[in-house]
This record gives structure tokens, sequence and C-alpha cells, in this order.
């Protein structure tokens, strides 16, 4: 899953980057209301965490511009202001939920994946194809009764594959949905992690589940 934070306060970003990507997520972030909403124009975004105090434009006009160009991304109010005409205006102009500064970060978790289920394609935890299981708040994978460690990138590869099982997955898609903004996701970097998965999913099963679709990208079946 891939997060966007518009938070002008690179401590506080940085806070929250480091707690998600140990959550298993992908993160990126802007640190003005224009280079948010930039990114949600280019990128395909799960969830945008949106502080409401930015530099250059209040964060319920960013929603608000966010809505306009028909970006329908949930999207979470971030705060350090507690009067009550200020949830109003940032819900009404298209945010999903809100939180208040300072807040604990296990609430930002479980605001964030409240908001995720809402979606129809994350109304599940438990991903499953064939032997393959992987729960995605537990953050554990089991192939039949073997436990599966993989790192967070390993981990979050295979998400996106399980999420899209049956279907071909191109290196672009993997690059957009995995990877990082700033990160140099060349695809023999895809191609590399694919490999590790495979080691760790398929060597020693007779049954494989990764497929190398030749010209296009890799399938999940």
């Amino acid at each position: 899953m891939r997060i966007l934070i518009i938070e002008d306060e690179e401590k506080i970003v940085s806070f929250i980057k480091r707690g998600l990507k140990e959550e298993k997520f992908v993160v990126d972030s802007a640190l003005t209301g224009e280079e948010g909403i930039y990114l949600a124009e280019v990128n395909p975004y799960d969830l945008i965490i949106l502080d409401i105090g930015l530099p250059d434009k209040d964060g319920t006009r960013v929603c608000k511009e966010l809505r306009d160009k028909k970006i329908a991304t949930p999207i979470l109010m971030l705060t350090a202001r507690n009067a009550v005409h200020d949830r109003i205006t940032g819900l009404n102009m298209g945010a999903d939920d809100y939180l208040s500064k300072p807040f604990a970060f296990a609430e930002l978790v479980a605001r964030i994946r409240a908001l995720l289920r809402r979606q129809d394609k994350e109304k599940v935890t438990v991903l499953k194809i064939d032997d393959l299981q992987l729960n995605m708040l537990s953050q554990e994978v089991h192939r039949g009764k073997k436990l599966i460690n993989l790192s967070t990138k390993e981990f979050t590869l295979l998400q996106y594959m399980m999420r899209h099982a049956n279907q071909v997955v191109t290196r672009t898609m993997i690059s957009e949905h995995v990877w990082e903004e700033d990160s140099k996701n060349y695809s023999n970097v895809i191609d590399v992690y694919v490999k590790y998965l495979r080691n760790k999913i398929d060597k020693g099963y007779k049954r494989k589940l990764i497929h190398t679709i030749r010209g296009s990208g890799y399938i999940l079946k």
C-alpha cells in the first residue's frame, strides 16, 4: 500500500515515515501543498495524510483542489487545531477522517487501516492463493504450514502481486506501487526482488506460483 504524507514539519514527516515503513507501507512525502498536489496527480496512492497548516496554502484548500481534480484517494487530515469548525471545514472539503496533534502513532495506523478497509479491495485482511497466505495485520506469510520470513520490500511486493493475483503486473505497475518516488527503481532491481521472492515462495515446491510473462512482466497464479 502506498501512502503520501503532505506535511511541512520534517520531524513529524520523518517520525510518521519511519513508523509506516515498519508497518510495510510504501511512503512518499511533500513539504508543501503544491508539491503534494503534483505527486497525487502523477502517482497512484492508496491514502493521503494531509496537514492543515502548510506554508504555501491551507490544507483544506489542498483537499478541495484534490477533489476538484477528481482524485478520490482517501484523505486523513492532521492538525494541531482543536476547534470543531476546523474539523467540519476539512470534512466538508472532502476529507475522510481527522486526527488532532499530538497523536499516538498506534491510533494513526488504526485510522489508516480503517480508511483502507472502506475500499472494496481492502475488505479482507488475509490474502490467499493456492496454499500461499499473507496476513496484512500480523504481517505473516505462510506457504502451507511453513512460515516465510520476508524483508519489508519483499512483503510489499508480494502483497501487491497477491492483490492482483491471476493478472499480469508490469514492471512499471510494480515500480509505481512498491517503490518510493525518490527510489531508483530500475527494472533490473524489480527483477532481482522477484527472484528473491521466487527463492522463498516457490523453491522446493512442485507447484510454482510466480511466473514470468515475457515482454510484459509477472503473474502470480
